[in-house]
């Protein structure tokens, strides 16, 4: 299985939630996400480990080496106008993953609620682990 994924369950993985099982699971062949999330992942990873009292530095060397592909936007630049009609009155900066997910025909990863009827299959954590695990 292949997923697009959002900046809060790599976050999560980041400092050892469930998310981190999903990254792990041989059932995932790969996690794409866009320039923007990865950025967003690396904006906020340190804050992150300040606020849960982790090495920084460890966390940020995590954030750099998740086992996830970045697609360049030129990629699904084609799907962006459907993706700001379906998400950008919600969250504006959710269109990128949403474009990229449209795009490749990807189910969506994330815990954020905005992406509920967008019109493409959307996994939380706990249930996309669920599922991968009951194969």
């Amino acid at each position: 299985m292949k997923l697009a994924a959002d900046a809060n369950v790599l976050l999560s993985a980041l400092i050892g939630g469930q998310a981190a099982r999903v990254l792990r699971h041989p059932a995932i062949k790969e996690i794409l996400t866009t320039e923007t999330t990865l950025a967003e992942v690396q904006e906020y990873a340190g804050q992150l480990a300040h606020k849960r009292r982790l090495a920084v530095d460890i966390v940020l060397l995590a954030a750099a080496t998740l086992p996830v592909r970045t697609i360049p936007r030129a990629i699904y630049a084609a799907s962006l106008v459907e993706a700001r009609k379906r998400i950008g009155r919600r969250d504006p900066d959710d269109v990128d993953l949403l474009a990229l997910a449209i795009q490749l025909k990807l189910p969506l990863w994330s815990n954020d609620n905005d992406f509920e009827n967008t019109g493409v299959v959307w996994h939380t954590t706990a249930p996309l682990l669920a599922a991968l695990e009951s194969k």
